[in-house]
């Protein structure tokens, strides 16, 4: 079982040049994604969040069921669901403006325990800076990490909802020694300030770097660096594609029992390379469809 513990919101995504042309409500949210697209790909997932009961927290629950997401664990709340706009720019990327004074998903408590044969727990996005909730889902890593389970990051940064950058950048720091694997777009890593080399130092026993369309690198803890290029595919926009990689990740890893430290370090150069051309194919597929759209198993066929 793998559990996605963070936030869950509604994406409202402009279906034309402008910033009000015909706005779309989707699903959405970084660990929203990531469960979708690991249910999508057959891995056994549950999500741990905290979401409205109002019309659009319905939906979003409706979406991970449909991807046969376990939504048992999922906290309720009466206060409003997260609103993120997104702005696509001419090359399908996407920039985002947030609603989430008040809002449900901020008021996690973990107070529903991990379910048993949890094997993996991932963390990411706006989930670990609102507080009250990110503290809830700091600790939930932290525990996890002491149960010897298998974490994942994504940070997947939004500046606009970060009021202290440094304080954040500390923050990121302190949480390094909990994770397993970090994953992060190139951009993050430059905003963060550090090195993948700097980040292993710290705990994490491989970490990611995602470069778009350029492709994606891991960087192990033995000093391994491998590489594959990005899936040459039409773009419609970018949104999820991050969320499918994290998915995609976590499924390779799974579907060859790899979920922890020492199968990391024993996958060598070879079985790195077929994990990170699997996730580089799941999210252009991702990129070829509107709004964040991961493929099923059947479209990329085995891992």
């Amino acid at each position: 079982m793998i559990v996605v513990a963070g936030e869950a919101l509604i994406d409202l995504v402009p279906q034309g040049p402008g910033a009000l042309a015909d706005l779309k409500p989707a699903l959405g949210g970084g660990p929203y994604n990531t469960a979708v697209a690991l249910g999508r790909l057959g891995s056994r997932t549950t999500f741990r969040s905290r979401t409205s009961s109002d019309a659009f927290g319905e939906a979003l629950l409706d979406g991970l069921r449909r991807a046969g997401v376990d939504v048992s664990g999922v906290e309720r709340g009466g206060e409003p669901t997260t609103l993120a706009v997104a702005t696509v720019d001419a090359g399908g990327s996407a920039a985002y403006s947030f609603y989430v004074d008040g809002t449900a998903d901020r008021l996690f408590s973990a107070s529903v325990p991990l379910p048993a044969g949890t094997r993996a727990v991932s963390f990411g996005t706006c989930s670990l800076v609102l507080e009250p909730g990110a503290s809830a889902y700091e600790e939930l890593m932290r525990k996890a990490a002491r149960q010897g389970l298998f974490t994942a990051l994504d940070p997947n940064v939004r500046a606009a909802l970060i009021p202290d950058g440094d304080a954040y950048r500390a923050r990121f720091r302190s949480w390094l020694p909990s994770v397993t694997l970090l994953k992060l777009s190139a951009e993050d890593a430059a905003w963060l300030g550090g090195t993948p080399r700097e980040w292993l130092a710290s705990g994490p026993s491989a970490v990611v770097v995602t470069r778009g369309g350029d492709g994606l690198t891991v960087f192990t803890r033995d000093g391994g660096e491998y590489s594959v290029p990005g899936e040459r595919v039409d773009v419609v926009d970018t949104i999820g594609a991050g969320d499918t990689v994290n998915a995609a990740l976590l499924h390779g890893l799974s579907a060859q029992d790899a979920l922890s430290e020492e199968a990391l370090a024993a996958l060598g150069a070879a079985g790195w390379t077929r994990l990170l051309r699997f996730a580089a194919r799941a999210a252009a597929v991702t990129c070829s469809r509107a709004g964040a759209e991961p493929p099923y198993a059947a479209e990329l066929g085995e891992w």
